[in-house]
């Protein structure tokens, strides 16, 4: 039935700061982008990761009235080789801790941050990921 992530959406009140700051960060310009044509734009979208995934941006004043205005709810993690690596380049970026470093398991190491846009990011180091990928 739920076969993958299809796309993670973040929201953001300066949708250009956070296009910049995912940029850094992804070292990927996003690949799409709504309106554009010399609009402004309401949402960007990158394709990141080794299954391309998509991780989109789009102005808050596009949320449902009901979205949630502080960090919570459901937490993506994306796989990375170095969670700590990750964690401290996140926090050097001006992201805020969400969850602590957490080992759960031999080969299961987690935490997230809340990005400066109020949007909650995880990381994880998952060996069953590499295991998947690697077939």
């Amino acid at each position: 039935m739920l076969r993958g992530i299809a796309t993670v959406n973040f929201w953001a009140d300066d949708l250009e700061a956070a296009k910049n700051w995912y940029v850094e960060l992804l070292g990927v310009e996003p690949y799409f982008e709504r309106p554009g044509n010399g609009q402004p734009a309401a949402y960007y979208e990158f394709r990141i990761g080794d299954y391309q995934a998509e991780l989109g941006l789009i102005d808050r004043r596009y949320a449902p009235p009901n979205a949630a205005t502080a960090p919570g709810g459901a937490v993506t993690h994306w796989h990375v080789d170095d969670v700590q690596g990750v964690l401290d380049r996140l926090l050097a970026m001006g992201a805020t801790p969400h969850t602590p470093l957490t080992e759960y398991g031999p080969g299961f190491v987690a935490a997230s941050v809340v990005d400066p846009f109020g949007n909650v990011l995880g990381i994880m180091y998952n060996q069953h990921y590499l295991e998947v990928l690697g077939r």
